[in-house]
């Protein structure tokens, strides 16, 4: 009987043994996500003195105060985000002379394509924009997510090696027209709940309307209310052939907005030195740039990177995402991410 206790208690130590090392692996992976520095409300109602192009802050703010259950939802798709690039690897930073950096981010999901559904929502002719301007805009997201836009050889030679074909194309799946009555739009997504997003777990929903208060665009980030996801853009600032304005006439407006829809952040974090974009290779910045700003611009000790889609200067001046951004973007489609859905 002493052999048989003796076996099972080897036996009980040897499985409890077992079971401590597993929980202590899953424990070591959980300690490789370091999440001590995320962050989702922002400084974005605070202002400046300036004017904001991109209202997907103050929306991302509105919609935190209205629903607390959000925070979570943004904290688990953070989580996963991060969880992804530790996985494959984290491009390097890219502050140095030599640009830094390594390959991009490796995944299994080849190009990705994203239909598109544009909803057309207009209460004069001008808004109610041409087949030949919607194309134009679906151009312009082709060619800057997969790096295939002609100006991003004006990258300077800090950052030209992590500007990054992300992989991501965009298809037009269908269009509507509404004609209505009102106005302007602002930006508490009444358009939206007017004109509902048509299948928004796997289409991108894109409401071109009149938004008012010189706002040009904004989007939802992964994680929101179905009912409301997708991307809303006034309609002098989609495309470049048309009814555009400029010097945002090049459609680089969806370029960004989108980016936000993908799960990026503002190239300043939104704060000031010490909040970040959760991007290794962009530079830390005091706050967005405008216009066309000289090179170098220098904030928080380190070169702006003016040029990133994610800042606010003029169309024409800005033609990059890094290979961080671009890891960011598609760590989202991976298996069980915030817009798996979209591909699977």
């Amino acid at each position: 009987m002493k052999r048989i206790f003796l076996s099972l208690a080897v036996a009980a130590a040897v499985l409890v043994g077992c079971q401590d090392n597993e929980k202590n692996v899953e424990l070591a992976q959980e300690q490789i996500i370091d999440m001590s520095d995320f962050y989702v409300h922002t400084d974005a109602d605070q202002s400046r003195g300036v004017s904001e192009s991109c209202h997907s802050m103050r929306v991302l703010n509105r919609q935190l105060k209205e629903n607390p259950e959000l925070y979570k939802k943004m904290y688990d798709v953070e989580y996963a985000t991060r969880k992804f690039i530790a996985a494959k690897g984290k491009p390097g930073n890219g502050g140095g002379n030599n640009g830094g950096g390594s390959e991009p981010t490796p995944d299994n999901l080849g190009v990705i394509n994203i239909p598109v559904y544009v909803h057309v929502v207009y209460s004069n002719s001008n808004e109610n924009i041409s087949d030949a301007q919607i194309a134009s805009q679906i151009s312009v997201l082709n060619e800057d997510f997969r790096k295939q836009n002609s100006d991003v050889s004006n990258a300077p030679a800090e950052f030209a090696p992590l500007a990054a074909d992300s992989e991501i194309t965009f298809s037009l799946a269908g269009t509507f027209r509404y004609a209505s009555s009102t106005t302007s739009w602002g930006t508490n997504d009444a358009v939206k709940a007017t004109y509902p997003p048509v299948t928004p777990e796997t289409h991108l929903n894109v409401w071109v309307c009149n938004i008012g208060g010189g706002i040009l665009g904004y989007a939802q980030f992964p994680g929101g209310n179905l009912a409301t996801d997708g991307v809303v853009c006034a309609p002098q600032f989609f495309g470049k052939t048309g009814y555009v304005q400029a010097p945002f006439n090049k459609g680089r407006t969806m370029t960004h907005e989108v980016g936000h829809y993908l799960n990026l952040r503002h190239i300043w974090g939104d704060g000031r030195c010490k909040q970040d974009d959760f991007v290794a290779d962009t530079p830390s910045s005091d706050g967005p740039n405008y216009g066309c700003p000289t090179y170098p611009t220098v904030n928080c000790r380190t070169n702006d990177m003016t040029m990133n889609y994610m800042d606010y200067v003029d169309d024409a001046c800005m033609y990059m995402f890094s290979e961080g951004q671009k890891s960011r973007m598609r760590a989202i489609f991976q298996s069980g991410g915030a817009r798996a859905s979209m591909i699977n």
